[in-house]
């Protein structure tokens, strides 16, 4: 598999703001313009994550069944998305690149692959979700309480991958060229539209059957439809910083897509190893019973808030780093990269000391199952002191991945995901018997030692030279 590869010996310097006579920014200067890039990020990734609190909510009330058919049906959907990141992370690093050498009519090209691409990848995708929807949850070791919901569930989901994967790949083309409000504002309206679908359908209000787990998968699937409509308007509206015409080509250009694929097939390996990793940990999770994973699932879905703000500074750091080396500037990417972590972390201490002294009282809502209630708020009091190696992780990450050196944070993510946290779990759960508390104690520990491996290699500096 070819990957992006550092510049040969033999090519010229890297060019620095000091070499071109650029003025250089000052660290505050830096913070502002990563603030500017991460604050609409982390105001979508704020709603998103409130509302897929607010979904697990609803289905929660239903019963630990429910949680479980929802938790188990989204983790082939996970295995998926990671098709689309092939595209979304080479989209976004190419894009960014092109906008940093001024070359607009590049990164709309690109921006034009990606989304062809994307929905080819969708439909297909989401055909096979669909048939083989059964054979999946019975590969997630789902019991026989969960096959005819989780069934129907994934089915629904898997339709909508199309809307999507399309959604996903704009919106990436879109940060690449550094506009982060317009995914933020379609996905206020799409979730604020999941939000209220789900009422509806779940319950049976306003006339509508009740449709249980099922209304919750119609919700999702109308939301990202509704999405594409919204960023499919503004790009070919002429209103946002990636352009489209129908009057443009559509038609695979082997040579952009070559580009793309460099970048971006490491970084979908990356995904497929740790979703494919996290659907085995899963599964020795879910052997522990349903009432017990349904504790764990509300305890992935209200850690979900501790990501949204270093995802945000992950999309910050992603865009500036490849901007900068676009620009032939390797010394403000690096700082950039490491402003950016300095941010994270700060915010990563309140998250984890929200987690630690407030998770058992945010598990309330979920369930009136004392059982889940108090799995819940233990296990968040374990990953809440993993948050600073999370955050920094994901912002070097971002930053590697801005540069093009996908092909490490592969090898990094397989480590951690695999090495680490699905051996030890193997160890606590199935052979130490510590249960849920062991599981999570392996998330940590795979939190903590990607951190390390990935600060290491932003260190080391290679990822400054890589072509793309």
């Amino acid at each position: 598999m070819r990957t992006a590869e550092p510049a040969a010996s033999g090519s010229e310097p890297p060019v620095t703001a000091a070499a071109v006579g650029e003025p250089i920014e000052s660290a505050g200067e830096m913070r502002r313009r990563i603030l500017n890039l991460a604050l609409p990020s982390l105001a979508e990734m704020t709603l998103m994550t409130l509302v897929s609190m607010a979904d697990m909510i609803q289905v929660g009330r239903l019963g630990p069944w429910a949680i479980t058919s929802v938790g188990l049906s989204n983790q082939p959907m996970f295995i998926a998305m990671s098709v689309f990141m092939s595209l979304n992370v080479g989209a976004t690093a190419i894009v960014a690149r092109s906008i940093g050498a001024k070359k607009t009519d590049e990164a709309f090209a690109t921006a034009r692959q990606a989304l062809v691409m994307a929905s080819m990848f969708g439909v297909v995708l989401g055909a096979l979700g669909m048939w083989f929807a059964p054979s999946l949850l019975r590969m997630m070791g789902a019991e026989a309480d969960i096959m005819v919901p989780g069934t129907g569930y994934l089915r629904i989901v898997a339709a909508g991958l199309v809307f999507q994967g399309a959604t996903v790949s704009l919106n990436a083309s879109l940060r690449g060229a550094g506009d982060t409000r317009t995914p933020m504002s379609v996905n206020i309206v799409a979730n604020l539209v999941n939000v209220v679908g789900n009422f509806i359908l779940i319950n049976g209000y306003l006339g509508f059957p009740r449709l249980e787990v099922a209304g919750a998968a119609l919700a999702t699937t109308f939301s990202r439809l509704v999405a594409l409509v919204l960023v499919l308007r503004k790009v070919f509206g002429h209103r946002g910083a990636i352009k489209m015409s129908l009057h443009d080509s559509f038609r695979p250009d082997p040579a952009v897509l070559k580009r793309i694929f460099r970048v971006g097939l490491p970084a979908a390996m990356e995904q497929m190893v740790m979703r494919s990793g996290q659907m085995t940990f899963a599964r020795i999770v879910a052997s522990l019973g349903t009432v017990t994973y349904a504790a764990h699932q509300v305890a992935l879905n209200i850690e979900g808030l501790s990501f949204t703000p270093p995802m945000s500074f992950q999309t910050a750091s992603t865009t500036l780093v490849g901007q900068s080396l676009g620009a032939r500037n390797p010394e403000r990417a690096i700082r950039m990269g490491r402003e950016a972590q300095k941010l994270a972390l700060l915010t990563a201490c309140g998250t984890g000391a929200l987690l630690f002294f407030c998770g058992r009282y945010i598990a309330y809502p979920y369930t009136d199952d004392p059982v889940v209630i108090s799995l819940t708020a233990n296990v968040l009091k374990i990953i809440a002191f993993a948050q600073p190696f999370m955050a920094s992780n994901f912002v070097l990450v971002g930053a590697l991945r801005g540069a093009g050196d996908t092909k490490w944070t592969m090898y990094i993510t397989m480590a951690g995901v695999w090495g680490v946290r699905v051996v030890s779990a193997y160890l606590l759960v199935l052979k130490m018997g510590r249960g849920l508390y062991g599981a999570w104690i392996a998330m940590a520990l795979d939190m903590t030692i990607r951190a390390v491996l990935v600060n290491a290699r932003f260190k080391a500096g290679h990822w400054t030279r890589i072509r793309v």
